[in-house]
């Protein structure tokens, strides 16, 4: 029988003593890290046509029966006053005091042939996933629910193969790409819209989206399909530059166009939460990484405006935190920028592991993140302006960037702050090598920090 979230959290004494000595590893991508070189993979999708695979490190939560839509709509801050078939959003899921749990991408689908409502497929990270299956297990609602975990959690359970195949086709020549490949013009689908047709014979589904934040779609279909539709993409692609990408690179493309990939979520404290942590399995839990250290867990929490979701959040339903919500979209808060690291201190840090004494935590290329969930301190002189959530390298803009949320006053490009690199003293993650904590200087830009991300990916 797994141990409960609830029960490894007691035994740790706290639940940010248990995530910040975690023997959980940090985020895997299972595939394969690098078909040419991590450098030469980030710049294919700025300068050609980069081919991603997302078929093994996401999961999948299909969920169907008459009451599908309404569960999704008592725990989603997205309006559902529109959401037919065929179609796709960012669903973002808050606690009961209005702190984010996470994003998902909810896809709208056919209905089952015998079935009573559509299919929903909820995909991405763990947490949100958890939350919807809980509320729905335990909540008045008529579902049911297939999961279909990453291949990590899969391999874990015996083995099997995903039910989808999911590519990422993303880059200046993706469109060109996808008209070779089809036959026929590239559709004229509006950002997050979805579309169908055939490659290689075989009906493929489609978001247009992009990881990145440049041109693109997301491919997917039955998995027993996805080698076919993969050969004739790679076929196709010769002439245009086509790159594969492995995992190194791809766990960075987050950079350029500004997603926080896994926020802590606000479920160990709370309207619930006691319930919540004895249903969850402590193997979900994951890790707690970086400077910032609070005694309180609830000074980890971050608001979906924190992390530039307010565009998401619809007071037209009710939902789980909506009147807390309410509240701090009124009060204001938080206001998600990236961080541009001085270039000298990061040769510094990596400097020190040539010199003498303990050197800087170590920065890890393209992505340095060394917990699931990575929060490090913000600072003007003593001050804690923010929090930065996620790192790593961008070899498109030649940066070494974190995303982060700090106070409205200090959000303006060119501000400058500091960065508070490593952990003090180490705690015992299996990634947290011992070091010392070092303060970075870094000059707060945009997010998304790519200009094209920022100003014309939802116009593409």
């Amino acid at each position: 029988m797994q141990q409960s979230a609830a029960t490894a959290i007691a035994a740790a004494g706290g639940p940010v003593a248990y995530l910040r000595n975690a023997q959980a590893l940090p985020t895997q991508f299972p595939v394969r890290p690098e078909f040419t070189n991590w450098i030469s993979e980030q710049r294919a999708w700025r300068e050609s046509v980069a081919l991603l695979d997302q078929s093994h490190h996401m999961s999948d939560l299909f969920i169907t029966g008459p009451d599908a839509a309404r569960l999704l709509s008592d725990v989603g801050v997205n309006s559902f006053a529109r959401f037919p078939r065929d179609s796709a959003k960012q669903f973002i899921a808050v606690n009961h005091e209005g702190y984010l749990i996470g994003d998902a991408i909810l896809f709208h689908l056919d209905g089952e042939a015998g079935a009573t409502g559509d299919t929903y497929d909820l995909v991405g990270w763990h947490m949100v996933l958890d939350w919807v299956e809980y509320h729905g297990e335990t909540g008045n609602y008529d579902v049911r629910f297939e999961r279909d975990p990453n291949s990590i959690a899969r391999a874990a359970a015996g083995g099997g193969d995903p039910k989808l195949y999911r590519y990422e086709l993303q880059g200046p020549q993706a469109l060109e790409l996808l008209e070779r490949v089809t036959g026929r013009p590239a559709p004229e689908t509006r950002f997050f819209g979805m579309e169908t047709f055939e490659i290689a014979g075989v009906e493929v589904r489609s978001l247009r989206h992009g990881m990145a934040g440049m041109p693109g779609f997301e491919l997917f279909g039955p998995w027993v399909e996805g080698e076919r539709v993969r050969d004739a993409i790679i076929e196709a692609g010769a002439e245009f530059g086509l790159t594969l990408v492995g995992s190194r690179a791809y766990s960075s493309a987050n950079l350029e166009s500004a997603w926080v990939p896994s926020p802590l979520p606000a479920i160990f404290t709370g309207e619930g939460s006691a319930a919540y942590l004895e249903w969850l399995p402590a193997a979900r839990l994951g890790s707690l990484a970086g400077s910032f250290e609070a005694e309180g867990i609830e000074e980890y929490y971050l608001s979906p405006f924190e992390l530039g979701y307010g565009r998401s959040v619809k007071f037209d339903h009710d939902f789980i935190g909506r009147a807390a919500l309410e509240q701090r979209a009124a009060a204001g808060g938080r206001v998600k920028v990236s961080l541009l690291w001085d270039a000298e201190d990061v040769a510094s840090i990596q400097r020190s592991a040539y010199e003498p004494g303990v050197p800087a935590k170590f920065l890890e290329f393209p992505k340095a993140r060394y917990g699931q969930h990575q929060v490090d301190r913000v600072r003007i002189g003593e001050a804690t302006v923010g929090l930065s959530h996620d790192v790593g390298y961008s070899v498109n803009e030649q940066a070494f960037l974190s995303l982060a949320s700090v106070d409205p006053e200090f959000a303006a490009p060119g501000t400058q702050v500091e960065v508070v690199w490593g952990e003090d003293p180490a705690t015992g993650k299996p990634a947290a090598e011992r070091h010392r904590q070092v303060r970075v200087r870094a000059t707060v830009a945009e997010a998304p920090y790519s200009r094209f991300a920022r100003e014309d990916y939802r116009r593409s």
